[in-house]
């Protein structure tokens, strides 16, 4: 499910009533903000914060600039969308980078918020930027977390630095002498954690912080426990003063409210955002771009970042000039497939476009398995029905559902998808009516 989706659907639903009106009363406002107040609530945000959110627009809301816009819906939308965005942080909040090396990064939080994996997507984050880390074991406790920092570290090509069971203060110090000596410039200090907090944890991790200065204090928290992750964030912070959150799990979507509350709460930024289960899927968090994709207004620049990242130039001018000339086949699709899941997860990727939602795609027609399934299908059509699919008739669909173990449904479901995809680009593309510009 894509982030924040039966957040962002009842969103729409709210905003859908008041858009398509050219005059809005004080009645539709009041009921528009009753209904948004419940959605957040429902998506745990924190009541406080709602409260104060809604009170800001629906002050904004009533003005007369908004209520005799020629637009008074789209007006609203905007509102909510720059509440949103303030709420979380306005701006991208960046690591901080030590005037002396290596920059220490110490990774904090409860076990089982992700904080061991974190570090290694940390790590393979900073090595895209050009830095070298070394990753540092000082979680004693827990049985086996050193082996799961060094498999961690394996799976990103990063060095991990332990002394077994030497006091996490001692190992700590030692590896920022051992950074200097082998010129690792980055250090990402993988701290034990605790079911819950407790004074021992908090004392050791104090020492940790005093023997090593770190530059950035990152709490890793678990997004889906919602206000459980802003009252951890809340005392961590009073504890240790942290720098910053990363904020796990957020490809689910059973309590999200933590991303709105943490920042009015505890002052202190969502820098990093973990949106899946591979080690690549870890953003950075951007206030603007998440209301963005929570109001249905897409994502476009995080697109573009993906697809730079995984699709080439000449890839990218060769589907899009296809696309232009209404020559797209299956074939291409079938090249599509493997090059969208290279970019994550695909239910966020269309996310990331906006408007998608409006295509009412299930999810399971975009799950890997049903992936498989379609390239099975495609792969059982002939030359000459991948290039002109209006002549796949209904005997030609029963050939090729046998030849690929599906149905004639499945078949159908595919065809529909893809004539779907066709004329949705020819609408939202290059010279569409909104504008929308091909991601690449």
């Amino acid at each position: 499910m894509a982030l924040f989706g039966s957040l962002s659907e009842k969103l729409g639903h709210v905003f859908s009533k008041i858009t398509k009106k050219g005059v809005l009363t004080e009645l539709e406002i009041k009921n528009a903000m009753r209904e948004i107040r419940i959605a957040l609530l429902e998506a745990d945000v924190n009541y406080v914060v709602v409260k104060d959110l809604v009170a800001k627009v629906a002050e904004k809301s009533s003005g007369e600039r908004v209520m005799k816009s020629l637009t008074p819906g789209q007006q609203v939308v905007k509102i909510v969308n720059e509440e949103l965005t303030e709420l979380m942080g306005s701006t991208n909040s960046k690591l901080q980078v030590s005037s002396k090396l290596p920059t220490v990064i110490l990774m904090v939080g409860l076990q089982g918020a992700g904080k061991t994996t974190m570090c290694g997507k940390l790590a393979k984050y900073l090595k895209k930027q050009g830095k070298n880390p070394l990753l540092v074991a000082c979680d004693i406790y827990r049985p086996a977390a050193i082996n799961q920092l060094k498999i961690v570290g394996k799976s990103v090509d990063t060095e991990v630095y332990d002394e077994g069971t030497n006091k996490p203060q001692k190992t700590a110090s030692n590896a920022i002498k051992y950074a200097n000596k082998k010129n690792y410039d980055t250090l990402i200090i993988d701290t034990a954690g605790r079911l819950h907090i407790n004074d021992e944890l908090m004392d050791e991790l104090r020492q940790v912080k005093k023997a090593v200065e770190p530059t950035e204090i990152l709490l890793v928290v678990d997004s889906m426990t919602g206000q459980d992750a802003v009252n951890v964030a809340e005392t961590f912070n009073e504890k240790l003063d942290i720098t910053g959150v990363i904020l796990t799990k957020l490809d689910g979507d059973t309590r999200g409210g933590a991303a709105f509350s943490i920042k009015a709460v505890t002052g202190k930024s969502i820098k990093f955002c973990s949106v899946g289960e591979k080690m690549d899927d870890l953003e950075a968090f951007y206030p603007d771009r998440m209301a963005s994709r929570i109001l249905d207004m897409g994502d476009v620049l995080t697109l573009i970042e993906k697809a730079q990242e995984n699709v080439s130039k000449e890839e990218a001018a060769e589907i899009e000039k296809k696309f232009k000339e209404n020559a797209f086949t299956f074939d291409d699709y079938l090249k599509q497939f493997d090059q969208i899941k290279k970019m994550g997860n695909i239910s966020d990727i269309l996310a990331m476009i906006p408007g998608a939602n409006k295509l009412k795609i299930p999810q399971d027609s975009i799950s890997d398995q049903q992936l498989a399934k379609n390239k099975a299908i495609i792969q059982s059509m002939t030359k000459k029905e991948r290039i002109n699919p209006d002549i796949i008739n209904g005997a030609r669909r029963k050939r090729i559902a046998q030849g690929s173990g599906t149905t004639i449904q499945d078949v159908n479901i595919l065809l529909k998808q893809f004539y779907q995809t066709k004329d949705f680009i020819k609408q939202y593309g290059k010279g569409g009516k909104r504008g929308f510009k091909f991601p690449f």
